[in-house]
């Protein structure tokens, strides 16, 4: 057994030893070539263009994604048999963490490599992967994934979505209405759940081009600017019976396993993206004089900075123990099994309580630290020229 195969929810039962958890310590070094490249991604080609992300020039951010594909960050979570890598979950947050520098492109990167293209990757028959998942590992099909609707947003299972099997048993007409949906304006390939007969919430795959599915208008959003959010509308949109992903009935297994791996990634790169606004800080703090001295000299600055500090480091070990822990687990399922993904799930799924606390910790300590780095700046952390 792999040494930190401890168990879903062990903290709360036993003490955990220190050869236990996997640490940042423990990366190998194609690991960190896979965050290198990433990170030079972001610097050389991303961040130039930061000022054309955000304001949404037509066809940048689908040119970019395409680029990251070119140099196979799309690639760590799909399978080597269907034109991926197939890397552990370690190296997909290492990725997903050093992407995270602009944060409208982190935003629809992880949002295609993550929720848009896993459900295919876990629930997806040998078909429906084989036509689909060479193309998203290259960027040149791009995914969304549309669960959000108008009642529904926390309380997933009340979708109002609805799939009738047509009279010659060959598709399923959807009707209704998807709202947040994030690269929905540029996207190729949707993951909509809807009810079939408005009670079997069930998961599917439908092309942009189905006849019946419209992309509503871009959302003008408080930030992530640059990210891609609209509704989708279905109105009597035909999909394949084929194209079913996974059991009919069971669509919220696929809903929430796939946003445990979502939220494993979004602190990750939540993590990256503070360290970047810590880095920023201290760069400032280090220039700015005020009554004769550098404020980093001041005791307040500096208590800010070890705070921050502090809080990126526990959200760093909280991700990557819990990736370590993810990954044990799922070395333990034999690949050459028949039902590989649905034990593969399973032992994600064990998880749950880990990845969500991956999701609100991180994310409320990015909160936190964008706040302090924000009064380093004083006004001009209020002015859009300033990082």
């Amino acid at each position: 057994m792999n040494k930190y195969d401890v168990g879903g929810g062990a903290f709360l039962k036993r003490g955990i030893l220190p050869d236990e958890v996997f640490t940042p310590e423990d990366f190998t070094p194609e690991q960190l070539s896979f965050a290198e490249t990433a990170r030079n991604f972001v610097k050389k080609e991303v961040l130039p263009l930061s000022g054309d992300i955000e304001a949404k020039k037509p066809g940048l951010m689908r040119s970019l994604i395409e680029k990251a594909g070119g140099l196979g960050l799309l690639m760590a979570d799909v399978p080597e048999e269907y034109g991926g890598l197939g890397l552990n979950k370690v190296s997909s947050a290492l990725i997903a963490e050093n992407v995270s520098a602009q944060a409208s492109f982190m935003t629809a990167m992880n949002g295609h490599t993550g929720i848009g293209s896993l459900p295919i990757i876990f629930y997806g028959s040998d078909e429906l992967k084989r036509r689909y998942l060479p193309a998203m590992a290259t960027g040149k099909l791009l995914g969304c994934y549309a669960l959000t609707e108008p009642g529904a947003g926390s309380d997933a299972l009340a979708a109002k979505t609805k799939a009738v099997l047509t009279p010659d048993g060959r598709h399923y007409v959807l009707n209704g209405t998807k709202q947040f949906i994030t690269n929905a304006g540029f996207a190729d390939v949707f993951t909509v759940f809807a009810k079939i007969d408005g009670e079997k919430f069930t998961g599917f795959v439908v092309d942009r081009n189905t006849p019946g599915l419209k992309v509503g208008p871009e959302e003008s959003k408080l930030g992530l600017k640059g990210s891609s959010t609209t509704t989708v509308i279905l109105e009597d949109a035909l999909v394949p019976v084929e194209n079913v992903l996974g059991e009919i009935g069971k669509g919220h297994k696929i809903a929430f396993n796939v946003l445990n791996i979502g939220r494993l990634k979004l602190g990750a790169g939540v993590t990256g993206a503070a360290k970047v606004a810590l880095a920023d800080g201290i760069k400032y703090a280090n220039q700015r004089k005020q009554f004769g001295k550098l404020i980093s000299s001041f005791g307040a600055i500096k208590e800010k900075i070890a705070d921050m500090t502090a809080a990126i480091f526990a959200s760093e070990a909280l991700v990557y123990r819990l990736a370590g822990m993810i990954d044990a687990r799922v070395e333990t399922v034999d690949r050459g099994s028949p039902d590989y993904y649905k034990l593969y799930q399973k032992g994600i799924e064990e998880y749950a309580i880990e990845c969500a606390i991956s999701k609100v910790f991180c994310s409320e300590m990015l909160a936190g630290v964008v706040s302090d780095v924000l009064q380093l700046y004083g006004g001009y952390g209020y002015i859009q020229d300033y990082p």
